[in-house]
Formats: C-alpha cells, sequence, structure tokens
C-alpha cells in the first residue's frame, strides 16, 4: 500500500470502521491502541493480503474465518527475546527475588507474553533463586497463535547465542544449555519449566483482573496503547498486585502521568520496577 495513502482522511474513516468491526464480530478492541503504529501495521497487513485498501481488508476479516487469526499477528508485535534488557532481570534476582522470598507460595502474571520468552526467562531466574517450586506463572496473551508458541517452548537454535549472552549478563547463576536440548535447528526448553506456567488468553483493553499477584511484569506493551488504555492497564496492575508487590515496565513505559502513580513507589528507578505501596 502506498505509504501516502496511509495519512489520507479516507484511510482514517477506513481504520475506524476496520477496528469497531474487529470488536463488534471477534470483541478484541484495538480502538484504544496508539494510531500512528496501527496505521503502519495495518498498511502493511493489507499489502501482504493483497488488498488496496483496508475495505478490502475488512471485507476479508468478517467473511474470511482464516483472515482475521493471521491479521493478529499484524495488529500484536511478537518481537521479544530471552533475558531481554538484562540489568532488568539482574535487579529482579538481586532486588526483587529476597522479598518474594520471604513469601511461602508465590503467583506471577506475565501480561502480554507473546511467544513466551521473558516467562521462560522468569521460570529460569526462579529456578535458580530457589523460588520455581513454590511458584505459579500466568503468561497471558491476546494472540492465540503466539501462546501456542509459548507453551511449545521451542525457538530457533540461532537465537539461543543472544539467548545465552543476555541469561550470562543478567548474573546466572547456572549455563543456560542446562534447561533445553538441541536438535534438529531448534532448542526445546525444559517441559518441567512449564509445569509451573499457565497459559491463558487476556486482554488488557476488556478483561478484568483474575488473580491476586506477588510480582506482575508487562513490558514495552504499554508503549502501543493510548492514554485511556495505559490508564485502564495500570488500574488492573494496581488491582492485581498484593499489598507490596512488584511491578515492573518496559525501558520506555513509566508510571508517571497515570491516576494510579500515588499507589506505587519507584523501587528500581533505572530498571521501571515499582513497588505497590
Amino acid at each position: 500500500m502506498d505509504e501516502r495513502l496511509v495519512s489520507t482522511k479516507d484511510f482514517d474513516i477506513e481504520l475506524r470502521l476496520l477496528l469497531d468491526a474487529i470488536y463488534l464480530k471477534y470483541h478484541y478492541d484495538f480502538r484504544g491502541y496508539a494510531m500512528a503504529s496501527l496505521k503502519r501495521r495495518l498498511a502493511l497487513a493489507a499489502e501482504r493480503f493483497g488488498c488496496h485498501s483496508l475495505s478490502q481488508l475488512q471485507d476479508q476479516v468478517l467473511h474470511d474465518p482464516t483472515a482475521f487469526p493471521r491479521l493478529l499477528d499484524f495488529l500484536t508485535v511478537q518481537v521479544s527475546e530471552m533475558f531481554r534488557d538484562p540489568p532488568y532481570f539482574r535487579a529482579l534476582r538481586e532486588r526483587i527475588c529476597p522479598h518474594l522470598s520471604t513469601y511461602p507460595s508465590l503467583k506471577v502474571w506475565v501480561a502480554g507474553c507473546s511467544t513466551g520468552e521473558e516467562v521462560y526467562s522468569l521460570a529460569i531466574l526462579l529456578r535458580e533463586e530457589g523460588l520455581l517450586e513454590r511458584t505459579l506463572i500466568y503468561a497471558t496473551d491476546i494472540n492465540l497463535h503466539a501462546l501456542q508458541k509459548a507453551e511449545l517452548g521451542v525457538y530457533d537454535v540461532e537465537r539461543i547465542s543472544t539467548f545465552t549472552r543476555n541469561h550470562r549478563e543478567s548474573g546466572a547463576r547456572n549455563s543456560l544449555s542446562d534447561y533445553y536440548t538441541a536438535a534438529y535447528g531448534h532448542a526445546v526448553f525444559d517441559p518441567r519449566l512449564r509445569e509451573h506456567i499457565v497459559f491463558s488468553d487476556h486482554s488488557l483493553a476488556t478483561d478484568s483482573v483474575f488473580a491476586e499477584v506477588h510480582l506482575l511484569s508487562c513490558r514495552n506493551v504499554l508503549i502501543y496503547f493510548n492514554t485511556e488504555l495505559q490508564e485502564r492497564a495500570v488500574g488492573l496492575f494496581a488491582e492485581a498486585l498484593c499489598r507490596k508487590g512488584f511491578l515492573g515496565l518496559g525501558a520506555k513505559e513509566s508510571l508517571r502521568f497515570t491516576s494510579h502513580e500515588e499507589s506505587f513507589s519507584e523501587f528500581v528507578r533505572e530498571d521501571r520496577i515499582y513497588q505497590k505501596r
């Protein structure tokens, strides 16, 4: 699709109609997502679907049952890696785990888990700190295709060198190779890690809180939301966290300027880790 069309009034009208159609038919609400990012991704989707306009794309989404699941891969950002931003995981290991260790049982929520890299990173970290056996990790996303990949715990072996470097820089106590088996170009992570993980679809735009948790990690998700949806999501985080629970955000995200800012204190400022007051 011609980049110039993305900035036209007709494109904006078709975009809103498409988002309304998706919500009405599939109950996925993208109307609170940042429009600039959505425009780029939907323009690319239209091109890949062979459509000359978003109206044509809407027709496919409404009448072809295979179209919407494929479109979700464009609407949701599936970019992650294990132990991404190692200082964040080092802070969890050194600053947060000592507090978590005081609880007899733990619940952790990874919101927007994508294809599972962060979930397995947390499971490995908690195992290394002796906490995984008492922990249940909820891993949620709106993209069912991504959740299926996450549940498999299988990644291209070419990515392992990056994962290994990140793991080491996060203060690893063991080798990452202790947690996976490599074969036929893939790395399969230890299924015993998955015994402590519950994968489920959940939307920060429309769903409610489902459990009280001690640690909530939602990184690089809020940056794709508009102000109103960020407000709703942070409200869910505040509701889900137990007293003195911890919230981790992405490097470019913050609680500043939300009405829930006073509900949290900055616990590790440089790594965007907050504690519920």
